[in-house]
This record gives C-alpha cells, sequence and structure tokens, in this order.
C-alpha cells in the first residue's frame, strides 16, 4: 500500500461520465464512491457531467491562457486540483458517450501525469470494456497513465438490487478496491515526480 495517511490525502475525482436521461451511471458511481470515502486516504470529488454546465460547443482558452466560459473554469479547476481519477463510464452503441469526449477534450495540461482508473457497465455481456479500449487511446494523448485493471460490470440492470447495491458483492468490490489500491499507487507515485520535476509534455 502507498504510504499515504489522513492528514494528506490522495485527491481523487469521480467523473461520471453519462448525462442521458434515465442513466444508470449514477447508481454505478454512488456505489463506487462509497467504497473510495471509506478509505481515509482519499479525498473524493465527485464531477458528475450531468450537472457540470459545460457548453455544447468546445471552446479554446483565450490569450491569457483561461477560458471563456466560468463552467469549463470550474471544470477544469477540478481537474487540475485532482491527483488522480476514476472514471464512471457507460458502452453506448459499443462506444464511451459523447459528454465524456466532449468533457475530456475542454481541457489538457491539468490531466497530464497522472493515473486514470476506468470503473465501466453496460446493458451487455461486455461489461463497457469496448469504451474503456477506446478511452484509453484519447487518455494516452493527454498524457496519463491509464491502469491496466479496472471494474467492468455486465448486465448493470440486473447485477444491483434496488437498494444501490451490487448482487455479486465479492467480485465487484473485490475489484473495486484493487482498482483503488493502484490508483493509489500510481497517485503517490506520479506525484512525487511532479515535485521532483515539471512535467514536459
Amino acid at each position: 500500500m502507498p504510504d499515504t495517511n489522513a492528514q494528506n490525502p490522495t485527491r481523487l475525482a469521480v467523473i461520471v461520465g453519462s448525462t442521458r436521461k434515465d442513466r444508470f451511471g449514477p447508481v454505478v458511481a454512488d456505489w463506487f464512491t462509497a467504497h473510495a470515502r471509506e478509505r481515509a486516504d482519499l479525498d473524493v470529488d465527485v464531477i458528475d457531467l450531468a450537472e457540470a454546465g459545460l457548453p455544447h460547443v468546445l471552446e479554446g482558452p483565450g490569450e491569457d491562457g483561461t477560458h471563456p466560459s466560468a463552467a469549463v473554469r470550474a471544470f477544469a479547476a477540478r481537474i487540475d486540483r485532482a491527483d488522480v481519477f476514476a472514471v464512471i463510464t457507460p458502452e453506448y452503441n459499443r462506444g464511451y458517450p459523447a459528454s465524456l469526449k466532449q468533457a475530456i477534450d475542454s481541457v489538457y495540461t491539468e490531466f497530464h501525469a497522472k493515473p486514470v482508473g476506468f470503473v465501466s457497465y453496460s446493458g451487455g455481456a461486455t461489461g463497457g470494456v469496448r469504451a474503456v479500449e477506446q478511452l484509453r487511446t484519447v487518455f494516452a494523448e493527454l498524457h496519463t497513465v491509464t491502469l491496466r485493471d479496472g471494474v467492468a460490470i455486465p448486465s448493470a440492470h440486473a447485477a444491483f438490487d434496488d437498494d444501490g447495491q451490487p448482487r455479486d458483492t465479492e467480485g465487484v468490490n473485490g475489484a473495486a478496491k484493487k482498482l483503488l489500491d493502484q490508483l493509489l499507487w500510481w497517485a503517490v507515485a506520479l506525484r512525487e515526480a511532479r515535485a521532483k520535476a515539471p512535467y514536459t509534455a
């Protein structure tokens, strides 16, 4: 386990990627976030893209390097503050949602040299792994470190009970713990590296 403690917690941003009406994402996000918040070595910030208010038209930074939109500035600040990310993504039509791509493309340097893990789900048998494979190539362009292991939940609606708890607690809870452990390891390693030498893209 990494050398972290409650006095210096790792800042985890949980990005909820779907904005679709009647989405299932909040159920998965609430379950995963509850696990993360049980740990004293994590400071959790949930960024729900359905509530972030990001503009539909991508905007670049102005001459002063800041974004014209207050919503993008607020989003960028939360991404910049985070040490590590967990992306909650569904698989829609063999891919990830457009809302997630739009949010990722809104910022750039704020993601650099930080670890990213994935919690994916789908209505079918894939568990969202095809969406994750596409996201890996996107995050590579942002100079992040994507984790090999993640959480994949097939047939998501059936996988959770009416209280929002997974029916297969051993499987997904174990996967969530492993993901959080690995995110913490990478967060500490990369934070120390950035402190020793600023990362240059």
